[in-house]
């Protein structure tokens, strides 16, 4: 979408945007979290997304691992924004809801896979409200952060088929147990490596809280 942006009009907007304390993990009624292990075996902790899961590449998305889930955690709620896009608020990337607890990882493209997003009884099957959109960051827009953002849940009230983002976050206030930060770049520009981090550990990342 924004690969048609023209390289004066980015550089432009280069100072303009969302802002870390916009992401969904920054939000007051998500406080005081216990943080568990988020990795991806593709690309390391604030390591350079490989081209292949963006928008120019394969745009597929990339896989994810976790464990160590806090103590009674029954779901888990997936999103992947970027703050930095020259927006009021982080472009929402992935939204996946009801993950159960018992799941540790998703596959390469995993959250591409929208046909299964039913949501309407949660624990019975996994709503991809919003599947993987390839970042595509504007060209001399600089470097964005695509923030990998994993709640481990108490509970989780069914939303009905392909919940907001606000409706989400709505939903998990006093529900969520502990949060997992994983954060990727891209930028327009820079050659990505052909393969990045592989075998990298797992990483607790608190989540950057800076002005708008």
């Amino acid at each position: 979408m924004f690969e048609h942006v023209p390289h004066w009009l980015g550089a432009m907007l280069r100072e303009v945007r969302a802002g870390h304390n916009k992401l969904a993990v920054a939000q007051p009624e998500l406080a005081g979290l216990e943080p568990f292990h988020l990795a991806s075996p593709a690309f390391g902790p604030g390591g350079r997304l490989p081209t292949r899961f963006t928008a120019d590449g394969a745009g597929v998305s990339p896989p994810l691992v976790w464990h160590s889930l806090p103590a009674e955690t029954q779901h888990l709620a997936l999103l992947v924004e970027d703050p930095d896009a020259p927006l009021p608020r982080p472009w929402l990337h992935a939204l996946i809801w009801c993950l159960p607890a018992t799941q540790y990882a998703l596959d390469e493209g995993a959250m591409m896979r929208g046909d299964s997003a039913a949501g309407q009884d949660c624990g019975q099957e996994t709503s991809i409200a919003q599947p993987w959109l390839a970042p595509d960051p504007p060209t001399g827009h600089g470097r964005h952060d695509y923030v990998f953002e994993l709640f481990a849940l108490r509970a989780a009230p069914s939303l009905g088929d392909r919940p907001s983002r606000s409706a989400v976050i709505e939903a998990m206030a006093g529900e969520v147990l502990g949060a997992a930060v994983l954060v990727g770049t891209y930028d327009r520009g820079t050659p990505a490596p052909l393969d990045q981090g592989l075998g990298a550990g797992p990483v607790d990342i608190i989540a950057r809280r800076s002005p708008a």
